[in-house]
């Protein structure tokens, strides 16, 4: 009567994953496409504080260009979300300039010498009041 076979299983020498296979290959990452995506995210965010859209905004293409580089390369995973973070970046950066533009043209209009003007001949807060609201008026007209 002959022993019926079992599978072999490997030895102890062999290691977790056998002897025909290597050791599993390091998990590469992109550190520059995660960075470059949530500071994208970030200066979309907070385009509207001039400082924060363009400086996250300058940072996220900074770090999206570099982390599309190196998907390129294949040196690093992740390339859609390096450009994502990219044109995320541009997009905040875009919407900062767009808010500076707007906040220098109101600074320089005569609407806004006037209400410079009149606050400072107003006496009380109830004539404070009306020049702001002439100010509003006047701005969207």
């Amino acid at each position: 009567m002959s022993m019926p076979s079992y599978p072999q299983q490997p030895n102890a020498d062999q290691g977790q994953y056998g002897a025909q296979y290597g050791a599993p290959e390091p998990a590469r990452s992109n550190g520059f496409a995660v960075t470059a995506l949530v500071l994208g995210l970030l200066a979309c965010l907070f385009f509207w504080t001039i400082a924060g859209g363009l400086l996250l905004g300058l940072l996220a293409l900074v770090f999206g260009i570099l982390g599309t580089l190196r998907a390129r390369q294949g040196r690093a995973p992740r390339k859609g979300m390096a450009i994502a973070g990219t044109v995320l970046g541009a997009l905040g950066l875009i919407g900062s300039v767009i808010v500076l533009i707007f906040a220098v043209n109101v600074a320089n209009s005569d609407s806004f010498k006037n209400l410079e003007d009149c606050l400072q001949n107003a006496g009380s807060q109830a004539e404070e009041d009306r020049c702001a609201e002439d100010f509003g008026e006047g701005l969207f007209k």
